[in-house]
C-alpha cells in the first residue's frame, strides 16, 4: 500500500506529497531550498545547498529514512560545472567514501525565480 510522506514545513504548491513510500521504497518529489518558515529561497549556492540539505533531511525523517538508505539522488544545478558548495553538504551527510549514493546532476532550465539547485532522492529502507 503506498504512503504519501507529507511534511508540514515542506508543503508543495500542487496536490503532491513530499515523497512517496510502498514497502520498503521511498521516492521524494523535487526539494528546494525554500524556507519552510519565510518562503525564502537564499541567494548565493552555498546557502541555497545548505537549506536544500535541511529540507532533504527533514523529508527523509519523515519518511524514516537514515542516509545509509538512500540509493540515488539526482541534482539539477543551473551551473552544473559549479559543485563546490553540493560538495560540501553531500560529504558532510555521506562521510564513508565507500558508502555513497549513486548522484547524477542535471542542467537545472526552466525552473522560475531564483532558484540554482533542487534534488530528489529514491532510498530502500534497510531493516537492520
Amino acid at each position: 500500500m503506498r504512503q504519501s510522506i507529507e511534511v508540514d514545513e515542506f508543503k508543495h504548491r500542487n496536490p503532491v506529497p513530499a515523497a512517496s513510500r510502498i514497502g520498503n521504497m521511498v521516492m521524494s518529489g523535487v526539494i528546494s531550498a525554500k524556507d519552510a518558515a519565510t518562503g525564502h529561497i537564499p541567494d548565493s549556492l552555498e546557502d541555497q545547498c545548505r537549506a536544500m540539505f535541511v529540507n532533504l533531511k527533514a523529508i527523509m525523517a519523515a519518511a524514516g529514512v537514515k542516509p545509509e538508505d538512500v540509493l540515488k539522488m539526482n541534482v539539477w544545478l543551473k551551473d552544473v560545472s559549479d559543485r563546490k558548495a553540493l560538495n560540501d553538504e553531500w560529504n558532510a551527510l555521506f562521510p564513508d567514501p565507500a558508502s555513497r549514493p549513486a548522484r547524477h546532476a542535471h542542467l537545472l532550465v526552466g525552473k522560475e525565480g531564483k532558484s540554482v539547485i533542487v534534488c530528489d532522492f529514491t532510498a530502500v529502507i534497510l531493516d537492520k
